[in-house]
C-alpha cells in the first residue's frame, strides 16, 4: 500500500481499525483495510463509487459485522459492539439517512440524543448542544420534517453530540446538499468539531472539499487502502485528483 509522508506530527490513536474485513453476507466488500484517527483530527475516507466506503462505517460502528480485524476506541475492543454499547463508550455515528426522528421536534431529537443522561442533565447539554449551532435556537419548537437540508445535518450532528462522544462518525453529511451548503457544514461545523477536541471520521463524496478540511486521508479502490497519508499530500496529486476524487455522485 502507497503511504504518503506524514512528518511525524500525528495525533496519538484514539481509533485504530486494523485488517478489517467486512461485507453483506458471506461477500467481502472491504478487505484488509487499517486506519486509525487521533483526537482533534479530521480523517477522510474517499474514492471512486462503489469503493466500500459507507460499508467501512458501517462495520466500525456495527451497523454490519466484521468478518475479520478488530476496532479499538481508547485501547478497548469495540469490534462488533451493540450501537447502545458504542454510544456509552463515547462513539457517535451519523448515518447518511434516517438520521433524525421526523416527527418529533428539534429539541425532542436533541432530548432523544441525550437518552443515557440523567434528567437534570439534558437541559444544560442542549444548551452546549446550541452553543455550537445557534442556528438551532429558534427551531427549537419545529418538528424535524420541516428542516431544510442543512438544518437536518445540524441537528443529526447536534443530537448525537449530545452525549459528548470522543469519536465522530460521519457518513455523507452533504447529501442533498446544494455546494454553498456543502462548503458551510464541512468547513464550519465538520471541522469544528475536530478542533473541539473529537476525533472525526468522514466519508464523503464531494472529496476535494473534504480533503480540504481534513488532516490525514485513506483512498479506497475496490474496497482496499490504495493510499494513505496526509490530505495535503493528497490532494497535491494531479493523478489522484483527475483519476479518483472528482465531483461525483452516487451511493459511497
Amino acid at each position: 500500500m502507497p503511504t504518503l509522508s506524514d512528518d511525524g506530527r500525528r495525533s496519538s490513536a484514539l481509533v485504530t481499525v486494523d485488517s478489517l474485513v467486512s461485507g453483506y453476507g458471506r461477500v467481502p466488500v472491504i478487505s484488509d483495510v487499517s486506519l486509525t484517527a487521533g483526537r482533534g483530527e479530521v480523517v477522510s475516507i474517499v474514492g471512486p463509487n462503489g469503493a466500500g466506503k459507507s460499508t467501512l462505517l458501517k462495520a466500525i460502528v456495527g451497523v454490519i459485522p466484521v468478518m475479520s480485524g478488530r476496532v479499538q476506541l481508547d485501547g478497548r475492543d469495540i469490534t462488533n459492539m451493540r450501537a447502545d454499547r458504542l454510544a456509552s463508550k463515547g462513539l457517535g455515528y451519523v448515518p447518511q439517512t434516517r438520521d433524525l426522528f421526523d416527527t418529533l421536534t428539534v429539541r425532542e431529537n436533541l432530548e432523544m440524543g441525550g437518552y443515557t443522561l440523567p434528567n437534570r442533565q439534558v437541559a444544560q447539554r442542549i444548551e452546549e448542544v446550541l452553543e455550537m449551532f445557534p442556528a438551532l435556537r429558534p427551531m427549537l419548537g419545529r418538528l424535524a420534517l420541516r428542516l431544510s437540508g442543512g438544518e437536518r445535518k445540524m441537528l443529526a450532528m447536534g443530537r448525537v453530540l449530545m452525549l459528548k462522544p470522543s469519536l465522530l462518525v460521519l457518513d455523507e453529511p452533504t447529501a442533498g446538499l446544494s455546494p454553498a451548503l456543502a462548503r458551510n457544514v464541512l468547513r464550519e461545523h465538520v471541522r469544528r468539531l475536530a478542533d473541539s477536541g473529537a476525533a472525526v471520521l468522514l466519508v464523503e463524496q464531494k472529496a476535494l472539499e473534504a480533503l480540504e478540511i481534513s488532516d490525514w486521508a485513506h483512498l479506497l479502490v475496490n474496497g482496499r487502502t490504495a493510499m494513505a497519508g496526509s490530505a495535503r499530500e493528497l490532494l497535491a496529486r494531479d493523478d489522484i485528483r483527475e483519476v479518483f476524487l472528482g465531483q461525483v455522485s452516487g451511493e459511497a
